[in-house]
């Protein structure tokens, strides 16, 4: 009897079948359905902090308060209203709160905010504009640090941030949220290209040693469920880094005991919100789970928009990174690029997405439609493995002994 598969690709529902046997499991921590909405879970985080007295303890009222945002965080609005009520609760005016997201962002956020935070300052931060930059100290190696200069001068700051598995974030931990994301041109520029075993994403030691200049920031780490649900809010100073890492495995991290012939990798989520670091992602997990020259259908509803790197790809004889020019011209699209081209390279894939067909052809991949040529996919293969929210996991092979 073949076995059953229900996928979210998108918003809308796959159903799949596996025939009896094939099926590799991936061992992963139980988990259950988030245990409140987004917005009740940052004011219970929140409320936690300081013995119960929450984190208005650590505001008074005459302090200036600079919230930095992630604006690809599902639910920002909600999430981030709670955290303004709360600086609220300590008597701090909204005219006494700027709100900071990361460059070339647009504030699509801002219309979804109550009229009560209408006198909250809404900053993009730009790399580019040296009086909007504030030198606030040397580090250790030697890097003079330019911040925003809205952050640097904040009383208190607090980082809305979530937790993904793209190299920056999962090297440099909810810190690169503040370093180097809001630095200047010159740093930002320093910390791109691809990166060492030596220094991964450029210094994770660095970017949190530069939060501690900051002034001990207080974190407030959204981990994502499936979907655009949001799983568990994770608080606290600059150490919290560790903890909403490890929630993100608990809730993430897959084991496969072997490779299969194919793997399905599914994205969901509502499509504006997909990147195509998500699609590389989800891709590369794929990949690593299947056989040399396997085969991965790789599902979801969006065509987001490709980056410099990207679009070189396209013009490419083979799926192969150009690390030369990668190194050399640091595209801000560098890691999106290394693996797309590893797992183009290792394995075929067969893509559903928004994309034309000649888009999905020249990203290396054979462009697929509908629920029936997926499932004819899994129907040729002696060996099947399912990633729901591929985009989300990080996938390990660990073979049994």
């Amino acid at each position: 009897m073949a076995e059953p598969v229900q996928l979210v690709v998108g918003s809308e529902p796959w159903a799949l079948t596996v025939p009896n046997g094939r099926l590799r499991p991936l061992a992963r921590e139980p988990f259950a359905p988030p245990a409140a909405p987004p917005d009740q879970l940052v004011r219970a985080a929140l409320e936690s902090q300081f013995e119960g007295q929450g984190l208005r303890r650590a505001l008074t009222p005459d302090d200036h308060v600079a919230v930095v945002i992630d604006p690809r965080l599902p639910h920002l609005a909600p999430m981030l209203a709670e955290v303004l009520r709360h600086i609220g609760s300590a008597g701090v005016a909204p005219a006494a709160v700027t709100i900071i997201s990361p460059p070339g962002v647009p504030q699509t956020w801002i219309d979804e905010l109550p009229d009560e935070f209408a006198d909250v300052t809404a900053e993009t931060h730009d790399p580019a504009d040296a009086k909007k930059h504030a030198y606030l100290a040397t580090t250790q190696g030697g890097r003079r640090v330019y911040m925003n200069r809205s952050l640097v001068e904040a009383d208190f700051m607090i980082a809305l941030t979530g937790r993904r598995y793209d190299l920056a974030r999962f090297y440099g931990g909810a810190e690169v949220a503040l370093f180097p994301e809001l630095s200047n041109a010159e740093t930002r520029a320093a910390h791109a290209g691809p990166y060492t075993r030596e220094a991964p994403w450029g210094g994770r030691e660095e970017a949190r040693e530069v939060a501690w200049l900051l002034g001990t920031p207080f974190f407030v780490q959204a981990i994502e469920g499936a979907g655009d649900t949001i799983q568990q809010v994770v608080v606290g100073m600059v150490d919290s880094s560790d903890t909403g890492r490890d929630a993100q495995n608990a809730r993430w991290k897959c084991v496969a005991g072997e490779r299969a012939e194919v793997v399905v990798a599914a994205v969901s989520g509502a499509r504006e919100r997909i990147t195509f670091t998500d699609l590389a992602r989800a891709a590369a997990n794929a990949a690593r789970a299947a056989v040399p020259g396997g085969r991965v259908a790789l599902l979801t509803d969006a065509a987001p928009t490709l980056g410099e790197a990207v679009e070189w790809v396209r013009q490419m004889d083979e799926p192969k990174a150009p690390n030369s020019r990668l190194a050399y011209e640091k595209p801000a699209d560098w890691a999106d690029c290394k693996q797309w081209c590893f797992a183009t390279g290792k394995v075929s894939v067969f893509l559903a997405s928004g994309y034309p067909g000649d888009v999905a052809e020249e990203l290396f991949t054979t462009p697929i439609r509908t629920p029936s040529e997926a499932q004819r996919l899994i129907d040729s293969a002696a060996s099947v493995i399912v990633i729901p929210d591929a985009h989300k996991a990080r996938v390990a092979v660990e073979p049994n002994n």
